[in-house]
């Protein structure tokens, strides 16, 4: 017994002498540090160690002692921006971290019009082009996992990919946030200084999720669920994992597909009487409309004899919402959210001449489930040939969740504050210049709640950073759905215009979209010209670059003559004179009936004048006042008028 003791002892003292200093998860090589600023570096090492920190742009160490528990803080100024430099923490054993540039650092956010990336499920326009030149050594690429927690998670419990900070090549660039990437090389190529972007987004989710607990506990409306949320403490985690992993075994037990003598994974099954469905495709168009639960997608194809043996490299693309994908019955890939590829690589030793079989188990539990990629995505390559696995597929459903009642309300990325707690909350100590948010979709319908909730989030995230001036930069959103000249509902556009009061905040800016969306595709691919919209925002706001321009004048009041209404404009520094032009479709007007007319306009020097045959006595006037309206109000450097209306009607009460 006593040997055992001492022997615990020395192997204790042992992992002490000799443990190294752990830094904060987004300290890695190639990273960018902002300039000018101030680090605030929390770290670990062995308890009551001297603690040294040896910067290549400082002849001087900088020094400090780590606790009782090993913990240690030290602040450290960073120089002007140049590079690379290397820094060299020691307790006694170096750690050294390599290639660390000093310049500009922005901070990306939001939901999937932010996380799209150039190539993957996106696909920007020209993403082949794009990629192949997005060479920039001294930009460099950071991204956060898709992580939720209910608990505040510190600067260690970051989860990162792309194994840390890279340089941007056609290497890394290509799964990496579009909207940052157009945005950082904009900047480069005006500033010509090392440029960081940190990529920390979920597609989505609501500005509920991205706001800490204490500030959300301020907004209308959700007050006592944070209050609740606060009284549970610790224990909510644990019951709500408990609540989650029960469900799970419940809809596992209910899949047929799994509890059959059978399972529907085997190869040998008899499939022969399952019904057929062209995939890709979301399967509530292909004849399970409404359908949450698991669907089971089998597939037969021919290997050659020359092929046995070899591996398969299997791209099935974005599958809604989770996949678990098995070859000739053996398990080969699991992924779940629907924005990731699905790219697996079958053993050669499951690979036979012959018939060979697919079966993927997809799971959704809302909205659209199946395969979403495109057509092209959906192939396997063996022996360097690609074939295609567009086509018909054969299915059979293993679950219908409204079969045995409502799913519990777990964790998930739209719950209150999680997004923030293990997504930002870890990166509030990096000194960061500014943030990038693209998000509101997932708001819609909910417009007057967002107005409180997205200003709240900027100045959370303000006082969080301790910059009470930190520039935030945000996209409006784009037009959407099916285009309709007059639609004075819209709940889009009321969420565009919640989004533009937040203008009121000081150092703001918004990127109009209005002209660059899609009708079907709520994710449009011009992202490059995003990226310049919002690349002129900061380097007016933030750099100082005047002559640079970054928006479209801004409606100011409007005056009615006779059965016209004209339109006046406010020129603020860094605006343009919008195009003359005789015909602008985009407008809609009203009486005192309240009836909303398409109107005709037209530019009457720094005016617009607007008027209808069908309004006598004009008392208000709409711009762009729609899901996806069509304006083409806009400047010669192709900024556009953001829409607005002159009223101040009751559009939704939600």
């Amino acid at each position: 017994m006593r040997k055992t003791f001492f022997t615990a002892v020395l192997l204790a003292c042992g992992m002490m002498a000799q443990a190294k200093v752990t830094l904060p998860s987004v300290y890695t090589d190639n990273m960018v540090l902002q300039q000018k600023s101030t680090l605030k570096i929390h770290g670990r090492s062995r308890p009551n160690a001297d603690i040294s920190l040896q910067t290549g742009w400082s002849r001087a160490a900088v020094n400090t002692k780590s606790d009782a528990r090993g913990h240690w803080y030290m602040e450290v100024a960073t120089p002007k921006a140049g590079g690379p430099y290397t820094l060299t923490f020691s307790d006694g054993e170096d750690t050294t971290l390599e290639n660390v540039m000093v310049g500009e650092v922005w901070l990306g956010s939001g939901q999937s019009n932010m996380e799209m990336p150039l190539a993957g499920w996106g696909k920007v326009f020209n993403y082949e082009e794009e990629i192949a030149k997005a060479n920039y050594p001294q930009i460099r690429l950071f991204q956060v996992k898709n992580t939720l927690d209910l608990k505040q998670r510190d600067c260690f419990s970051l989860e990162y990919a792309m194994d840390g900070w890279q340089e941007c090549s056609p290497k890394t660039v290509p799964e990496f946030s579009a909207v940052c990437y157009f945005f950082a090389s904009q900047l480069w190529n005006e500033l010509k200084i090392p440029i960081g972007v940190i990529d920390s987004n979920w597609g989505g989710t609501p500005a509920q999720a991205w706001i800490s607990a204490e500030a959300l506990g301020r907004v209308m409306g959700f007050q006592e669920q944070m209050a609740w949320m606060e009284q549970k403490g610790s224990k909510l985690a644990d019951e709500m994992t408990r609540i989650q992993q029960e469900w799970n075994d419940t809809y596992n037990t209910r899949d047929i597909g799994l509890t059959t003598a059978r399972p529907w994974f085997k190869a040998e099954i008899d499939d022969k009487n399952w019904p057929t469905m062209v995939l890709p495709g979301a399967w509530e168009g292909k004849g399970l409309p409404g359908l949450d639960g698991v669907v089971w997608f089998r597939k037969t194809i021919e290997i050659p004899q020359a092929m046995a043996g070899k591996d398969i490299q299997l791209n099935l693309g974005q599958v809604d919402d989770a996949d678990i994908t098995y070859f000739n019955g053996e398990q080969v890939g699991q992924t779940s959210g629907y924005t990731n590829n699905r790219l697996y690589t079958i053993p050669g030793n499951l690979v036979k001449a012959g018939r060979n079989v697919i079966a993927v188990r997809v799971s959704d539990m809302g909205n659209g489930g199946g395969f979403l990629s495109k057509a092209d995505q959906l192939h396997y390559t063996v022996g360097g040939q690609k074939t295609s696995l567009a086509g018909e597929w054969q299915y059979a459903v293993g679950l219908n969740v409204a079969h045995f009642g409502e799913r519990p309300k777990t964790v998930n990325s739209h719950y209150p504050s999680v997004l923030y707690n293990a997504m930002i909350n870890p990166l509030i100590d990096f000194p960061i210049k500014g943030v990038l948010w693209y998000q509101g979709c997932s708001n819609v319908g909910a417009a007057v709640q967002h107005e409180s909730l997205f200003q709240t989030l900027i100045q959370d995230w303000r006082e969080k950073w301790q910059q009470p001036d930190m520039p935030f930069y945000f996209a409006q959103l784009a037009n959407y759905l099916t285009p309709r000249d007059v639609q004075p509902d819209s709940e889009w556009a009321l969420l565009r215009e919640t989004q533009e009061k937040a203008l009121t905040l000081h150092n703001t800016g918004m990127a109009c979209n209005i002209d660059i969306g899609d009708a079907k595709d709520i994710h449009p691919k011009s992202k490059r010209e995003l990226g310049r919209r919002m690349a002129a925002i900061a380097l007016h706001k933030t750099y100082g670059m005047k002559d640079v321009v970054y928006t479209a004048p801004i409606y100011k009041k409007y005056q009615v003559v006779g059965d016209e209404v004209h339109i006046e404009f406010d020129y603020p520094e860094g605006s343009e004179p919008f195009i003359q032009d005789s015909n602008l479709p985009g407008f809609t007007i009203a009486g005192p009936d309240h009836k909303w007319y398409v109107a005709s306009a037209k530019t009457v020097g720094d005016k617009v004048v607007v008027r209808s045959n069908k309004v006598k006595f004009p008392v208000a006037v709409r711009y762009g006042w729609a899901d996806n309206p069509t304006c083409t109000l806009r400047t010669e450097s192709s900024f556009p008028v953001t829409p607005f209306r002159t009223d101040n009607w009751q559009v939704s009460n939600k």
